[in-house]
């Protein structure tokens, strides 16, 4: 199921890449959940009828073709369960999903017909303090032996980190013949070349989102990157002051394109030379033939932010069981293989559990992006961009 040929050029493309790291969670309990999660009445109505539970996901279509592939392989192996996916575009916002799963909690009407969610760090974290998801137990879910011990520690074992990915600097190799290593290269590049940079509205998509983070926590202790108390956007000032800055520089003096696609269809135009992407997105679109074949990556030093994408499992889930073996197939290593495949991506088990070719194709990846949790001030950080920066 593998293509050699797409991990060798997350190797040969990228100067630095990625870790599996994740940002710091505390801990939170279950309290609640023990009578849905032992009680298999509602999951078994009929020894002959299979369980079904459902399963919410958004992304780019290649997420959408993953799961098109690993969910009937799971069902054909496990004929007692079915997986319902229910796939809602990139841009149309997964707040809704877990706003839906908020207000069933509430209203005591259990998960809201959700058993299983896919997202980023920010909504473990903010699941966590809303006292929404599962912890999820290693005696049903057996491959979580195969997850980075530090990795399901920082989030409390509250989710499932199953794939990875970074935001990176994608360029045109015959424009740009060295590329920034550094912030103040990348600034000052951008400055001596006049519409040849773009990132899109951070409120559309993560490499835009990450760039103008980036920017802001350059001037702000590191520890700050795990710090989502409200007192550290004061320190963000400088940053703002900067971004606004290089607004009459980057692509149509203050253009910022809609979604991660946007700054990449500019880059494959060549309208610009240098924008942020998403690791797994440039190698996509590099074997599809739908970026030139001259486009490279690179990673600075401190580098963007990047980690997991995670699976969490709602605490009052009545269909745990089903959803805990589904999960344990997830993270198998024949499952994962279809990750790495599909998504170029890096998996989210330990590479010593995936096959020698994998494992050979990884050699000399290196530590390269950070993983940012800074939680709600997300929200404010989107907002005063737009006020202060897309609006000048």
């Amino acid at each position: 199921m593998f293509r050699k040929k797409s991990a060798v050029m997350l190797v040969t493309l990228m100067t630095a890449t990625a870790a599996f790291v994740s940002g710091c969670g505390s801990s939170a309990t279950n309290a609640g959940s023990a009578t849905q999660s032992n009680s298999p009445a509602k999951e078994t109505a009929s020894s002959k009828q299979p369980v079904e539970f459902n399963f919410y996901f958004t992304g780019s279509q290649n997420v959408k073709e993953l799961w098109d592939t690993l969910i009937p392989m799971f069902e054909k192996q496990n004929t007692d369960v079915k997986v319902k996916p229910v796939y809602i575009p990139s841009g149309t916002g997964a707040q809704p999903t877990y706003d839906r799963i908020t207000a069933a909690k509430q209203a005591n009407k259990g998960s809201g017909d959700i058993d299983l969610y896919e997202d980023g760090l920010s909504y473990v974290t903010r699941g966590q303090k809303d006292g929404l998801w599962d912890t999820l137990p290693g005696d049903k879910i057996k491959n979580l032996a195969n997850v980075d011990e530090k990795t399901l520690k920082d989030i409390s074992n509250l989710a499932i980190p199953y794939r990875s990915s970074a935001v990176v600097l994608a360029y045109n190799s015959d424009k740009v013949k060295t590329p920034p290593t550094n912030l103040d290269e990348l600034y000052d590049w951008i400055k001596k070349n006049p519409a040849k940079f773009a990132y899109n509205d951070p409120s559309t998509g993560g490499s835009g989102n990450s760039f103008v983070a980036t920017t802001l926590y350059k001037f702000l202790p590191e520890e700050a990157i795990h710090n989502s108390d409200p007192s550290v956007e004061k320190g963000w000032d400088q940053g703002f002051a900067l971004l606004k800055e290089l607004g009459k520089s980057v692509y149509g003096k203050g253009i910022y394109p809609k979604k991660n696609q946007g700054t990449l269809d500019l880059l494959t135009s060549g309208e610009v030379d240098m924008i942020p992407a998403w690791s797994d997105m440039v190698l996509e679109q590099l074997a599809k033939g739908q970026l030139p074949k001259t486009t490279k990556m690179a990673q600075i030093k401190p580098g963007f932010n990047g980690g997991p994408t995670y699976l969490m499992v709602p605490k009052l889930s009545e269909k745990k069981d089903a959803v805990y073996k589904f999960l344990n197939f997830v993270l198998s290593s024949e499952a994962q293989a279809v990750v790495v495949d599909k998504m170029h991506g890096f998996p989210g088990i330990k590479l010593s559990n995936m096959s020698k070719e994998i494992q050979d194709s990884f050699k000399g990846a290196s530590e390269g992006f950070r993983s940012f949790n800074i939680g709600e001030l997300d929200k404010d950080m989107t907002k005063r961009w737009q006020s202060e920066v897309a609006a000048q």
